[in-house]
């Protein structure tokens, strides 16, 4: 009843093939739509490394325990304690 497909991945444009059982499988699923993309690129999205994710901004202060640089996905407050990674895990590691 189903037969193999050749479509084109939506991200890097290489054509890849939508086997028949795969089809088949879909259908058992109830996913109606066909796969957009190739295994490759279906593989980098799972695992986040896509081309389109945005770049994380770090931001660079002093580790209120050691003193030492620390890097951090927040803005700092004034007045809140921010560690370096090593120090909180060590806090988090004697809770």
């Amino acid at each position: 009843m189903y037969e193999d497909k050749i479509l084109v991945c939506k991200d890097c444009g290489s054509e890849f093939t939508f086997t028949a059982g795969e089809q088949e499988f879909f259908a058992e699923k109830g996913f109606t739509n066909e796969p957009q993309r190739c295994k490759s690129c279906r593989m980098a999205r799972k695992n986040g490394n896509s081309a389109n994710k945005p770049a994380v901004e770090l931001f660079e202060t002093t580790c209120s325990k050691c003193g030492g640089v620390a890097k951090v996905r927040f803005q700092p407050k004034e007045g809140r304690p921010v560690y370096c990674g090593k120090c909180f895990a060590e806090m988090k590691n004697n809770y």
